[in-house]
């Protein structure tokens, strides 16, 4: 065996077979000196363990050093301080003395390892593996460690693996596997030829091939070929025992039953008996097969009188079987259908449970900007009546009037313009509360904006540029998303153009989503005239684009068509209705996987 590292860092010794035939080169790297690990002692003679090749499984001692018995004594240089046999596997200490390397393993386990020749302190970081020493012990001549049996050989130490290969005399087991014999290599042909308890053999009988453990038994049991008495004790003294079934029909001394005994016939005999009584008993036999059919002919009558009976009544039953499997499958049907419309019902309750809140919310915040626009209101027009006074009265009145005058004026225009603040946020509040009345789940927004030629004069007034839709989405737990127009246009399609983007909005599942976005979408202006000539743009989505990774904000930057279509096609075509357009916006969700 060879010295080799185990995975937690300890040696351990690898079979002779998995080393290098020469074993000069593997022994000059041998690994480092590492803590020992648990062994048993394994004296010499090596040969007591055997691979089934007869190749020694422990060239290298277990521990310790090498018991072989050298030709010449060796010199003292070349013995463990510790075991005094020769060095295995040699390690040189600090102080110049040497050990084998499972009895340095054995000092250096100790909390404080000590040299045992001079008592000096070791470490393990200043202890080397003598390299030159090893090669001069693997030199030395030993003897064959077959010595006892008979070999005379002499070889160099590392020589003895190539010669316990093919040594005579080295005790190796029965190649067959089952035999618990050893013997020297060179009785191994006499030893299966006549010797072995499991060698293979022949049945002189049926000439099968089997260990010779099992010839007799086979013999005994089951050898087809193999000469057989008659259990019934007839004239046939032997028989093969593949003949001895089909003899059991013909054999005179067999005991047999009567071949009428199924119509009641108690008589049994013996084979050469059974003709006499069949031929004596002819009449009773057929009185028993009348007697046996007579029987028969009454159970059948019967028996055809309760199928004339079922028969009657199976095609109502047929009929029933086919209402009630019709039925089975309506309700089938049904209930698939009411599952998944439960299924449903479930998603869109619990994905609207949170936006009902939000829409509470909106509606309380909504009144109370209601209730602050009636109060301006009252305080603008209450103004404007003392205005009035004040201006009939300032004609004739003095300085102090028009000064009072002037900052009247500055009130009402700084109430003009709150106004004009709480009347944007009133209409905000009231596309958001339309928003959460409107979300949409499969991907597809149908933007609907009334008063249009309203809109459209406040955006060219710069009140309100541009407006946002409804968010949508492309599922429940899928990307939230929503569309951006400008009425009168922005950036080179201003005042020229309606502008149209699209807007990659914060969701709550977008840490289950993958980025950056990168579904197709379609822009589209609805007719609503019969020719349904819908305008209409579409576009990949860029992944380098910031428009479309994961939003940090509340929503991304806008990407889209700013010359979407232009103010002249849009108002003299079929595409304003009642004051109103109609924006659709697609996002594909085919190759959408799951969150």
């Amino acid at each position: 065996m060879s010295a080799g590292r185990s995975a937690d860092g300890r040696e351990v010794q690898i079979p002779l077979q998995q080393v290098a035939p020469s074993l000069t080169t593997p022994l000059s790297v041998a690994p480092p000196i590492t803590l020992p690990s648990h062994r048993q002692v394994n004296p010499w003679p090596p040969s007591d363990i055997t691979t089934s090749q007869g190749v020694p499984a422990g060239f290298l001692p277990l521990h310790g050093g090498f018991r072989d018995h050298f030709v010449l004594t060796p010199e003292a240089k070349y013995c463990c301080e510790t075991c005094s046999l020769v060095l295995c596997q040699p390690r040189q200490t600090e102080c110049g003395h040497r050990f084998c390397q499972s009895c340095i393993n054995d000092i250096l386990s100790h909390p404080t390892p000590v040299c045992p020749a001079d008592m000096e302190p070791l470490f393990k970081d200043k202890i080397f593996r003598d390299v030159c020493c090893h090669r001069e012990i693997m030199a030395l001549k030993v003897y064959c460690r077959s010595e006892a049996n008979g070999c005379e050989e002499q070889m160099s130490l590392q020589q003895i693996p190539d010669h316990l290969n093919v040594c005579p005399f080295f005790e190796v087991p029965c190649p067959l596997g089952k035999c618990k014999e050893r013997m020297m290599r060179k009785e191994i042909p006499d030893h299966l030829s006549w010797k072995c308890k499991h060698r293979e053999t022949s049945c002189e009988f049926c000439m099968t091939k089997m260990p010779l453990t099992d010839l007799q038994k086979h013999k005994e049991t089951v050898c087809p070929a193999f000469p057989v008495s008659c259990p019934n004790h007839c004239s046939f003294s032997s028989l093969l025992r593949s003949e001895l079934s089909s003899h059991q029909h013909d054999c005179p001394k067999a005991q047999v039953s009567c071949q009428f005994h199924r119509y009641g016939c108690t008589f049994k005999g013996l084979n050469q008996d059974m003709r006499q009584h069949e031929s004596t008993s002819a009449a009773e036999h057929l009185r028993m097969m009348a007697n046996r059919n007579s029987t028969l002919e009454n159970k059948v009558e019967d028996i055809k009188g309760e199928l004339l009976e079922r028969y009657k009544v199976l095609p109502a039953l047929s009929s029933r079987l086919s209402e009630l499997e019709n039925q089975s499958d309506e309700l089938r049907e049904k209930n698939r259908q009411m599952e998944q419309k439960l299924a449903t019902m479930q998603k869109l309750m619990s994905s609207h449970s949170e936006k009902l809140l939000e829409v509470e919310l909106e509606l309380r915040s909504l009144r109370v900007l209601r209730d602050e626009v009636e109060n301006l209101r009252g305080t603008l027009e209450t103004v404007r009546t003392r205005l009035n006074t004040l201006e009939q009265g300032g004609r004739s009145g003095t300085g102090s009037t028009t000064h009072t005058l002037a900052s009247l004026e500055n009130q009402l225009k700084r109430h003009d313009e709150m106004l004009s603040v709480h009347e944007i946020r009133l209409a905000d509040m009231d596309l958001r509360f339309q928003v959460l009345e409107t979300a949409s789940y499969n991907g597809t927004l149908i933007w609907k904006i009334r008063d249009y030629k309203r809109r459209k004069q406040e955006a060219v007034g710069a009140k309100t540029l541009s407006l946002y839709s409804q968010p949508f989405y492309t599922g429940y737990f899928g990307y939230k998303m929503c569309a951006r127009v400008y009425l009168n246009g922005d950036g080179m399609g201003k005042g020229t153009h309606l502008s149209l983007f699209f807007v990659v909005m914060r969701g709550e599942y977008d840490a289950l989503l993958p980025w950056p976005f990168k579904q197709k979408v379609t822009l589209m202006l609805m007719d609503q005239g019969p020719s349904r000539k819908h305008l209409g743009d579409a576009f990949k989505p860029d992944p380098n684009s910031s428009s479309f990774r994961r939003p940090a904000a509340e929503m991304n930057i806008a990407s889209g068509c700013p010359l979407f279509v232009s103010q002249s096609v849009l108002e003299t075509g079929s595409y304003i209705k009642d004051d109103t357009i109609f924006i659709k916006v697609t996002v594909d969700t085919s190759d959408l996987p799951d969150p």
